[in-house]
């Protein structure tokens, strides 16, 4: 029996699951009675070394036979799913005059559009492809989010920034070189980019160096509410929104930029950076039509899409200014006290010059365009939750109280890791009012979606927004609950009110296309609500209905009059 084993062909034997069996049961056996082969360590070494790779050819067997198994069973579900032409559509046509003047989707929000799709046509549905834009799947059911995101491939693809790729890929191709950053690039292009900045922004101690700078911030933007609110009412001017915008500015910049700008103080005036603002907001507002509306552009160089080249033009000359002046500050810094800093830690700015400084500014351009209005909509959306919920303010008071026992007082590592129903809250609100209506990917993949086949390389929409009052999914959805994230309070006991499903909500996005930035922005917030609240008691008594409009996310939409009263010590 043994000869046969070592004379044979082992991989044909291998496929057989008796033989495996039988093959590792006599290699465990002789493995561990060297005297079976009675005293010849010649012999019996060489077996051990045959016994052990046959052993490992049957493991690798074995998974051959259980992809074999779920090939076959795929392409028995593919064969029983409905054709991907039956996926309920809207035809070219008639979805093209639906966005003309006068058409059902002319005026309406971008999430509006999606939720009328989703009344009209059900909870899956396709938007065909016009003007050579390819065919888009829309999705409402938290399985087809999960068998997307699990098969979303090494690089995953994520469409749309089509505008701004247009602009770094061939508009101003002189100036990024084929370096189009982490929004704009696709496959191969954005994996290697990625890979260089990843060990970088996502490194925990990497981000815990702007901890005391982004933390005066805050004690900044606590004297400018003090500055600014009405001294009878303690309301703040309705352009709060404004404030908002130069707190997260001068919060990125010192990440992005190495540099704080003193836009909560001296400097807040300075034209180049209301310059700056208004570019980002024309970029968001104009961006809407070049992603989502049907793309004349790409045929005939719309006003719109001339207006957008002008706009991308005029935020690469203001931030690329602003990197170049950081580099040149930081390598002369190095060049007349490098002995000095030896045993400073460098900046994100300056690791990331060491690797390329083409990389670092646009790196510092992504921060900076994704950073600033993501960061307003995220703390606008946990200030109001909080406002209208004053026992969940006061609770997570009471646990800020416990770390910063005067409205003065420094965070520190420890004290900011001791933190779980402050992250919990910025979670609940997160739900409340997401950033996106949804995610998106081209499948990577032939796939199974609410039973119709969507064949490979299909751009598919996942839309979670729908979900965030379906109690199937969020227990009691219409209340702010911070406690549905945190743990039952009683052992061995499941928390009653927790998501029903992991694919439900991704305010950061998922997977290895997450957003590279989230520990910076969790930081800003989590400093920055911790600190208002020490300070403040924080109330809206306004109504909060529709309290955020969709570009190409969800942005302010009312005038943000909130009331910062004095916490008394």
């Amino acid at each position: 029996m043994l000869k046969y084993f070592l004379d044979t062909n082992i991989r044909s034997v291998l496929d057989r699951t008796l033989c495996n069996k039988l093959l590792n049961k006599m290699a465990t056996t002789m493995i561990k009675s060297p005297n079976y082969l009675f005293g010849n360590k010649q012999k019996y070494s060489l077996l051990k070394t045959k016994l052990c790779q046959f052993r490992f050819l049957a493991s690798q067997s074995t998974n051959s036979v259980r992809e074999l198994e779920s090939k076959n069973s795929f392409t028995q579900q593919w064969q029983a799913a409905k054709p991907y032409e039956d996926i309920p559509t809207m035809p070219p046509l008639k979805m093209l005059l639906n966005f003309l003047p006068g058409g059902k989707f002319a005026k309406l929000d971008i999430s509006d559009m999606f939720m009328a799709l989703r009344s009209e046509l059900g909870p899956i549905c396709k938007m065909k492809g016009v003007f050579g834009r390819p065919d888009m799947v829309i999705t409402h059911n938290p399985q087809d989010f999960e068998t997307l995101l699990r098969n979303e491939g090494v690089w995953p693809n994520r469409p749309g920034s089509e505008g701004l790729s247009y602009y770094r890929r061939v508009h101003r191709a002189d100036f990024f070189q084929g370096v189009e950053g982490l929004i704009a690039s696709q496959g191969e292009q954005w994996g290697s980019f990625r890979t260089k900045v990843n060990p970088i922004l996502m490194q925990p101690k990497n981000v815990r160096l702007y901890m005391d700078r982004i933390s005066q911030v805050n004690k900044e933007f606590i004297k400018r509410i003090i500055e600014i609110r009405n001294p009878n009412t303690n309301e703040v001017p309705e352009n709060f929104e404004e404030e908002l915008n130069l707190w997260a500015l001068e919060s990125i910049s010192i990440v992005a930029l190495d540099q704080k700008l003193g836009l909560l103080s001296g400097n807040r005036n300075n034209p180049e950076v209301r310059k700056l603002f208004r570019l980002l907001i024309d970029f968001f507002t104009l961006s809407v039509d070049i992603e989502f509306k049907p793309p004349i552009w790409k045929y005939y160089k719309t006003k719109t899409f001339r207006k957008m080249m002008e706009t991308m033009d005029g935020i690469t000359d203001i931030v690329s200014r602003h990197v170049e002046q950081a580099i040149d500050r930081i390598e002369k810094t190095e060049l007349n006290d490098s002995s000095a800093n030896g045993n400073i830690e460098p900046s994100v700015l300056e690791k990331l010059i060491r690797i390329d400084k083409k990389v670092a500014t646009v790196m510092a351009m992504d921060m900076l365009m994704a950073g600033i209005d993501t960061t307003t909509s995220a703390f606008t959306g946990l200030l109001l939750v909080l406002a209208k919920n004053p026992d969940k303010q006061q609770k997570l008071r009471e646990e800020v109280m416990r770390l910063l026992p005067h409205k003065d007082s420094e965070f520190d590592e420890q004290t900011f890791k001791n933190m779980p129903y402050l992250r919990a809250c910025l979670k609940e609100s997160l739900r409340i009012h997401p950033l996106a209506l949804g995610n998106a990917r081209v499948s990577a993949t032939d796939m199974i979606l609410s039973g119709y086949r969507v064949p490979k390389e299909t751009q598919i929409m996942i839309v979670y927004l729908s979900l965030i009052n379906n109690d199937s999914y969020y227990p009691r959805s219409g209340e702010y609950l911070p406690e549905r994230w945190l743990r039952s309070e009683v052992e061995n006991e499941e928390n009653p009110i927790k998501p029903r499903s992991a694919f439900v909500n991704f305010p950061f996005g998922f997977g290895a296309r997450s957003c590279i930035g989230r520990r910076i922005v969790e930081m800003e917030m989590e400093l920055g609500i911790a600190r208002l609240v020490r300070n403040f008691h924080v109330e809206f008594d306004y109504p909060t209905e529709n309290a955020f409009k969709t570009l190409l996310f969800r942005v302010p939409n009312i005038p943000l009059k909130f009331k910062f009263t004095d916490v008394e010590n």
